[in-house]
């Protein structure tokens, strides 16, 4: 059985990440739903994620999308960032959003198209370097929508090509992460649809290149953990976007949708010493009804929750009734330690830290919410795009 001190010093030491474009309006294909008081800058968004990191003490960095944060200096962007007790950590490219890309970006058959899209990556690289941040995320739209559209396997060699000149662009403290997406907006190949495909490009590539599991994007049924312990295991599982799912790439709040997958999820990074390595838990999460900041300290709090139940996975007895092939007091253990309400544990670990251990309540208090819709009039609010 796991120590309780073993526990609280791994959850105290757990960071996750959240997204700047989640604090922004955003909505479903049909409508954008704006709330009073959403951020109209970066430099707001990143007002609103401290707030996140003040209550739960547990999200101290905060990933960026280009250009929907573009700025002219941002070094300063990094300096309002450390002053609000944040650093800037992934770096999102976007290459999705401009009508040279409609047939895609880096796999486009138009090589001034490619072109165009490489210039984009390796800005964003430039932009790492202004703010220190390690990671650049790249995910790509890039498909077909029908048979004979275009050369798939050209499409792979152009994405191959690409990769590796971001690749050789890195610092040797940087390290590119490549998502991958099981179908949409394509619908008949997407050049980057699962796992397989982008572990194939990260392995020629080298150890600075990783995979990043979306927990939205795969088919129903998917064994996702399965997916994280064979990454983990070859050292290939660079970060998650956690969010949840009913049927598509939903993006609700983590857990919302299947707390034990979550739970079944973080125990194989415990299994597999994710904690301790270079994983990136970030968030990735459209708040479309919701408040945005309540919502991200909910999903923070739900990432913690499951992986405070995986640590207290008592692994010895979990060994034992799996080499003896005792099925049903292998799944009884997994159960135990999921069925434990560690609430309790959570605020206790959020009061040594000089932290509210309820961090809702402390942030309805705090009246943020009243104070950034009174303070925030005029201007463009941020959204989808913005």
């Amino acid at each position: 059985m796991t120590e309780p001190a073993t526990v609280k010093a791994a959850l105290t030491s757990q960071s996750i990440e959240t997204p700047s474009w989640a604090y922004g309006n955003s909505g479903t294909r049909f409508k954008v739903f704006a709330r009073p008081g959403v951020p109209r800058t970066p430099q707001e968004k990143l007002d609103d994620a401290a707030q996140v990191h003040e209550f739960t003490g547990a999200a101290p960095t905060v990933a960026l999308h280009i250009p929907w944060d573009t700025v002219d200096d941002y070094a300063a962007l990094a300096a309002h960032a450390r002053d609000r007790g944040l650093t800037l950590g992934t770096v999102n490219a976007n290459t999705f959003q401009d009508d040279d890309f409609r047939l895609g970006s880096v796999c486009h058959p138009d090589p001034a198209v490619r072109r165009k899209a490489l210039d984009h990556l390796l800005a964003c690289v430039d932009i790492m370097d202004a703010t220190g941040s390690r990671d650049l995320k790249l995910w790509f739209a890039d498909g077909t929508n029908y048979p004979g559209q275009d050369d798939v396997r050209e499409r792979q060699d152009r994405l191959a090509e690409a990769l590796a000149a971001v690749y050789e662009r890195l610092g040797d403290d940087q390290r590119m992460l490549l998502e991958y997406k099981l179908f949409e907006p394509a619908f008949y190949t997407t050049d980057v649809p699962d796992w397989g495909t982008a572990y194939a490009h990260c392995l020629k590539l080298g150890p600075r290149a990783q995979v990043v599991v979306d927990t939205g994007h795969h088919a129903p049924g998917t064994n996702i953990e399965f997916i994280v312990a064979t990454l983990l295991r070859e050292g290939r599982l660079g970060a998650f976007d956690f969010n949840s799912r009913f049927y598509a790439d939903d993006d609700l709040m983590v857990g919302a949708a299947d707390p034990f997958q979550l739970f079944r999820i973080m125990y194989e990074v415990v299994r597999g010493g994710g904690l301790t390595a270079d994983v990136a838990f970030m968030l990735d999460q459209c708040h479309n009804i919701e408040e945005k900041i309540p919502a991200i300290i909910r999903s923070v709090m739900n990432v913690q929750e499951a992986t405070a139940k995986a640590l207290l996975v008592d692994r010895d007895a979990l060994a034992t009734a799996q080499r003896t092939g005792d099925v049903l007091e292998a799944n009884a253990v997994l159960m135990d330690a999921y069925n434990t309400d560690v609430r309790p544990l959570l605020a206790e670990v959020r009061e040594e830290q000089g932290l509210d251990g309820d961090p809702m309540a402390a942030y309805r208090r705090s009246g943020w919410a009243t104070k950034t819709a009174e303070e925030r009039i005029g201007g463009q609010q941020a959204g989808w795009g913005a």
